[in-house]
This record gives structure tokens, sequence and C-alpha cells, in this order.
């Protein structure tokens, strides 16, 4: 009888997660044409803008709401993941598998996205015309994230910062690679001091995790009236008319990105986890729209850590790590599109690049990709210090402003769904390792 509930719970969960990917699904089409039906028909009238404005609050709200959630959840999440880790030995295994995964399949993303703009050439062809004035629209823009870009710890300095001297204040500060840094030494604590005491605490942290867990479910109900905004704010202000404009650019970023998500993650899953693809991409469905609605890793964690459990039934301590690790470290689609972005600008501007600073690009996407804040937009300061860097002017990041929301959207799908297939590879690598018993849906 316990089992048959149990059964029937799973059912429920299944059919609400269902009929939530079916909300959020006629919530990102009804945003997009009406909000397309605003631009073409009346983009001109006031209550475009009043309803922009007041959808795009909403929107923030959504967003402001989950990353009010997210360090919770990805503090207890790591803790506990490296806690019930049980032994050093199977946290360096699995520890060490998701470097050499993280390392190797960032190299290849970055690869291909650097193959593919040097074949295609995407930045010869723009008009120049088109361009000065989409430099101009986005100068106020462009001159604050090359300011940030300046800001920016570099070198010793940003290895230093890993290590927060209060982790209260890198936590106001939303500085996710030290909170995740105190995160995991604190677990690897827990995990080597074996005492009620630490079994009490890390059964309250347990606790933490599963409220933040609770609370961002009820919030994520919300995602289909938030992605309705988002996608009315997308269309309505920029219609097509930006995409073909840039068509060449977008055209080949998308065409780097399909490759990652269509040839390479197919073959790893295939190769290195024994997982059908279609049966991988038909069960992360879910995490993998919220991923294109939100333009945010972080904000996408809760639902990847529930599509990792419930659909893709990986062990809970596996996935902890790896999707909390890989919110940050495994931005496949990050690195990418900083790529392919800035020898798209090198093209535009008449630099050509030296083999050695194509691949000194390639080195510092990689490390951009594992470095770079989980939110929207993370990834402009990343491109504009890595421009100057090679000798391209960096204000001109302007010109690919207008499109950089939607290929956000885009490449944080792609850094979901590679953290999902992280976690698969790693989980089916450590099989035989124990496990703790698995917490109470």
């Amino acid at each position: 009888m316990a089992g048959e509930g149990a059964m029937d719970e799973a059912e429920r969960e299944g059919l609400r997660a269902r009929r939530l990917q079916w909300r959020m699904l006629i919530g990102f089409v009804a945003g997009l044409l009406f909000g397309l039906a605003a631009h073409y028909g009346t983009s001109d009238a006031a209550w475009v803008d009043t309803a922009t404005y007041y959808l795009g609050k909403f929107g923030e709200i959504f967003l402001r709401l989950l990353f009010m959630l997210v360090i919770p959840l990805l503090v207890s999440a790591l803790i506990v993941g490296v806690a019930e880790m049980g032994e050093m030995r199977a946290l360096r295994t699995v520890g060490l598998r998701t470097l050499v995964y993280t390392v190797i399949v960032s190299s290849i993303a970055v690869a291909i996205s650097l193959l593919v703009v040097n074949l295609l050439q995407p930045g010869g062809g723009v008009d120049p015309e088109l361009a000065r004035s989409l430099i101009a629209e986005g100068a106020d823009r462009a001159g604050s994230i090359v300011q940030s870009s300046h800001e920016a710890k570099t070198g010793a300095d940003a290895i230093v910062a890993i290590v927060p001297s209060n982790v209260f204040l890198a936590m106001s500060e939303n500085e996710v690679i030290a909170v995740m840094f105190f995160a995991l030494f604190f677990g690897i604590g827990l995990m080597l001091v074996q005492s009620p005491q630490t079994r009490q605490l890390k059964t309250v942290v347990e606790g933490v995790f599963e409220v933040a867990m609770k609370l961002i479910g009820l919030v994520i109900q919300l995602a289909p009236i938030a992605i309705f905004c988002f996608m009315f704010n997308l269309g309505a202000q920029f219609g097509f008319d930006l995409l073909i404009r840039l068509s060449a650019f977008v055209g080949v970023v998308l065409l780097a990105l399909s490759i990652q998500m269509l040839v390479v993650f197919p073959i790893i899953l295939k190769i290195f986890a024994g997982k059908s693809p279609v049966a991988f991409f038909r069960e992360t469905q879910e995490a993998s729209m919220m991923a294109f609605a939100t333009a945010s890793s972080n904000a996408t964690l809760p639902t990847a850590l529930r599509v990792a459990h419930d659909r893709l039934r990986l062990p809970d301590r596996v996935a902890r790590f790896v999707l909390t690790i890989g919110a940050t470290a495994n931005q496949n689609g990050t690195a990418m599109f900083e790529g392919v972005t800035v020898i798209f600008l090198a093209q535009f501007f008449g630099v050509d690049l030296t083999l050695q600073q194509q691949i000194f690009v390639m080195l510092v996407c990689i490390l951009g990709g594992i470095g770079t804040a989980g939110v929207p937009a993370g990834s402009l300061p990343v491109i504009a210090l890595i421009l100057a860097s090679v000798g391209v002017p960096p204000e001109g990041i302007g010109l690919i402003l207008g499109v950089d929301r939607f290929l956000d959207m885009c490449r944080t799908t792609l850094n979901v769904v590679g953290d999902l297939v992280a976690a698969t590879v790693v989980s089916k690598g450590v099989a035989a390792t124990p496990a703790a018993p698995r917490a109470a849906g």
C-alpha cells in the first residue's frame, strides 16, 4: 500500500509538471504573438509603452523572487551534496570527473564556435551605416559594460576573490563563485566531522534545501505569466527587424549552439552515459523552457534539480554537486557566444587576429564560461575584456546589444542542458559508489 501511495504521488507530480510545461508553452507563444502584433500593428500607441513597462516590472519581480531564493538553495544543495559523498575519495572522484568533463566539453564548444565564425565570416558583411547606427543606439549601455569590465578582477586578484573574507557580504553582492567556495569548504567539514551535532546540523541544512525548493516551486507557478511578459516585451520592442538586420551574426551563433546541442551532446550521452538522446531531451524539456524564458542558469537551477531527481532519476548527491557547480562553471553556451562575438567584431573592425591571438581568445572564453555569472547578460563584461585584450574596440559590443537578449535565452538553454548532460555522465561514472538515501520529494 505504501508503494502504491508513493506511485500515486509520483504520478501526481508528473501530471503537475506536464501541466506547468503546457502553461509555459502557451505563455511563450501567446506573449510572442501579442508582442509581434503590437510591434507591427500599433507600435506607436502609448499603451504599448505602458504595457511593456508594467509587464517588464512583473518579469523583474519574478526573477528577483527566484534570485532571492537561489543563494540559500545553492548553498544548502552544495553543502548537502558534498556531505553525502561520505568520504573524500568519493568527493575526489565526482569532483575530478566534473572538472575533466567541464574542461574537455567547454574546449570542444569554443573550438566549434571559432571554426564556424572563421568559416562563415559574418563580420565582413555588415552594412557600415547600419553598424554605426546600432553602435550609437547602444552607446550608453556599451559604455557601462566596458566600465564594469575594467572594474572586474583579473589574474591573481580573481583567484584571491574566490575565497570570501565574509560569506554574508559575498551573498549580498551576488559573488556566486565565492559563495560556492564557502559551501564546498563547509560541506567538506561536515563530511569529515561525524558526530551527533554535525548530523543534526546536516538535517538543518537539508531542511533549508527543502524549504527553498518548496518556496521556489510556488514561485515557479508564476512562470507562465512571467514568460508571457518576457516574450511580449521582446516581440513588441524588436519584432523581427533587428534579427533580420544582424541575421548573419545571429545565424552563426545559433548554428554553433545547435551543433553543440544536437551533435556533441547526443554523442556524449550515447557513448559515456548509455542514454538515449531523444529520451533525455524529452525528460529535460521543462528545464530547457525555463532556461530559455529566464535567460539565467541560476534562476533555472531549482527546475534543473527537480528534473534531475524526478525525470532523470540521478543520485541526489551527484546531481546537487554537479548542477550547483555547473550553474556557474559549466556554461558551454556562454563560452561559445563569447568566442563568436569576439571574432565577429574583429572581422567587422578589420582586425586580423593571428593564430596565437585566437588560441588566447579560446582559452579566455573557456575560463569565461567557467567563471561568468549565471544571470542575464552576465557574459558581456567578459566579452568587453577580451576585445580590449586583442586590440578590438570594446565599444563595438554596442553592435550586438539589440539581439543579445534573444541570444542570451538561447545560450542559457544550452548551458542548462549541458549541466544536465554533465550530471548524467558523472552519475553514470560513479553509479557503483554507495549513496545516501534519497530525501522524500
